[in-house]
């Protein structure tokens, strides 16, 4: 069986989703819907049943086996319940050495520095185990949060594209931002 990466910060357990989360995920999903539901995209009726969900951690983990994605959650050290998810996907190696990065915390846990603890750790695994050289991560204009998150992890705005997501039912623009890999810039 494949280790799994577990990080520990000074207040979060992270590690990967596996199918048997799947109660945990639902739960998230359930207690945050209308806190994240401005800045996703509609689901099917069925997207947070329990067989739906269990298919799509056991997804989730195929694609991690095969280096093409990572689903972390991150908990509080003792607890079961979800306090944040990280998602890295389109993983592409060679000479890109890129993915992307998309995000979300529970409402209760917004404003208390929880998904940027988070997201540094799993940035700094994604660039120091994985080896990528560009974490890219896009926000709606309006989501002046993610902007102050993004900006103060080092991600640096790449420009506008117009009707990029289709997010809440409309098409919506976004602002693109990317990170580069520290190391790779100390030796350019």
């Amino acid at each position: 069986m494949q280790v799994l990466p577990r990080l520990n910060t000074e207040r979060l357990l992270i590690t990967l989703l596996q199918p048997a989360d799947y109660p945990l995920l639902q739960d998230y999903y359930r207690q945050n819907e209308q806190h994240l539901s401005p800045w996703e995209p509609l689901r099917e009726s069925d997207y947070n049943q329990g067989a739906e969900v269990q298919k799509r951690l056991t997804r989730a983990l195929t694609g991690y086996s095969q280096g093409k994605e990572l689903h972390f959650a991150a908990y509080r050290p003792g607890e079961k319940e979800i306090v944040a998810l990280a998602t890295y996907s389109n993983l592409i190696h060679g000479p890109f050495q890129a993915c992307y990065l998309g995000y979300s915390i529970a409402e209760k846990y917004q404003g208390q520095g929880l998904m940027a603890e988070m997201l540094i750790a799993t940035n700094a695994f994604v660039f120091e185990q994985l080896g990528m050289h560009r974490i890219m991560a896009n926000y709606m204009p309006e989501n002046i949060r993610s902007e102050r998150l993004l900006n103060r992890l080092g991600f640096e705005k790449e420009g506008l594209a117009k009707s990029y997501l289709k997010i809440a039912g409309k098409w919506r623009d976004h602002v693109l931002t990317a990170k580069i890999n520290p190391a790779h810039l100390e030796s350019a």
